[in-house]
């Protein structure tokens, strides 16, 4: 059984992808990053890498779920970013 009270290294990871998460969406509020720009889908593909590590360790089915979902459209993101700028 996972003991989600103790702090293990990918909760350390886990929190870098939240901040990053936090970062990102601040930036695309105050408009320093584009919506529809590579950076944009980039930094949402590293949050769910590092989320995803997080998950692998202290797994939760929904979370789980959402990361592979977020994963996909961020790299949907920098395909139809790359494929405009052709």
């Amino acid at each position: 059984m996972v003991d989600y009270y103790t702090l293990h290294w990918s909760d350390i990871v886990g929190q870098c992808g939240m901040l990053l998460l936090v970062g990102t969406y601040f930036m695309l509020q105050t408009d320093r990053i584009d919506a529809k720009g590579f950076w944009y889908s980039f930094f949402n593909l590293v949050v769910a890498i590092l989320l995803g590590i997080n998950l692998y360790f202290k797994p939760v089915l929904a979370n789980i779920t959402l990361e592979i979902f977020w994963a996909t459209m961020s790299c949907w993101g920098m395909y139809k970013w790359y494929k405009a700028k052709q």
